[in-house]
Formats: C-alpha cells, sequence, structure tokens
C-alpha cells in the first residue's frame, strides 16, 4: 500500500475503482511529467450520491463532502495511470465546478472539499493553485465535479 494510500486509510477513506466515463473521454491522460484527470463527478460504485443545485436541493455543507469523493475519484483516475500515489511530486491544479442555484455565492467553500482532502494527503505537495466555479448545470445533474493536474516523477 503507498503512502498515499495509507494516509487515506487513516482518515477512514479508500480510493475508490476508477470511474466509468459517461461519454467519449479517458478518465485521466499523462503528458510528459504531468497528469491531468477528466472532470469528476460525485459517484460512488457507479452511482452519483446527489443531484440537484448547491444552495436549492443541496446544501453546501452537501456539497463539500461531494468535492472530496469527486476528489478520491480523481485520485483513483491518476492511480490509473502512474500506477502508484506516492509518484505525485506536486498538486498543480484543481478546477471544481459547483452547479449552484441563481443566489448561490459559496463555491470556494464546497471546492474546499478537494483541497483540504488533498492538504491531508500530501502535506506540502497538496498545496496548488485553484479555480472554483459556479455553472447553471453539470452532467447527469451532479452538484459537483473537479479536475486535478498533478506532476509526477517516475
Amino acid at each position: 500500500m503507498s503512502q498515499v494510500e495509507q494516509k487515506l486509510a487513516e482518515l477512514g477513506l479508500t480510493l475508490p475503482e476508477v470511474a466509468v466515463p459517461v461519454a467519449a473521454y479517458v478518465p485521466a491522460l499523462r503528458d510528459g511529467e504531468h497528469v491531468l484527470t477528466s472532470g469528476q463527478l460525485p459517484m460512488v460504485a457507479g452511482k452519483l450520491q446527489l443531484t440537484g443545485k448547491v444552495g436549492a436541493e443541496v446544501t453546501a455543507e452537501e456539497a463539500k463532502e461531494l468535492a472530496q469523493i469527486c476528489a478520491l475519484n480523481a485520485l483513483a483516475a491518476i492511480k490509473s495511470v502512474v500506477g502508484d500515489l506516492d509518484k505525485v511530486e506536486q498538486v498543480v491544479k484543481v478546477v471544481g465546478f459547483v452547479a449552484s442555484a441563481p443566489d448561490f455565492t459559496g463555491q470556494p467553500g464546497v471546492v474546499n472539499g478537494t483541497s483540504e482532502l488533498l492538504g491531508k494527503v500530501f502535506g506540502d505537495k497538496g498545496v496548488h493553485a485553484r479555480s472554483a466555479v459556479g455553472v447553471a448545470v453539470l452532467p447527469l445533474d451532479a452538484p459537483v465535479e473537479v479536475e486535478l493536474m498533478v506532476r509526477v516523477r517516475d
């Protein structure tokens, strides 16, 4: 078990199987020293955990937990490409999309679900640049979607 997966276990979390794409793309792709993930939805065992808009059908706290699930799915996608999450040298960028009710402005707090998990798991290597974007709708009516870019070593 990698150190990253050990840290996840200490947090009571496990790395899921790679989420099956819902369209024509791959979950993650390596380009030189970087791995970029496709947008990851809060799927557990092939099932979207909640649907709807944050600030309407979904609370900000629920959405923050969903962002953590998205991060776990992104880490699984990265592992599928590099074989071992201990090869991650730096989380470079996080992009979080939040399907938001018209008056909801707490997107940064929602995406903290991803950022905080990466900090706990990777320490200083988890410090990253980030965007938290409110959108009208996401695939399958998901409340949150997250993309990661990491730098890896061979």
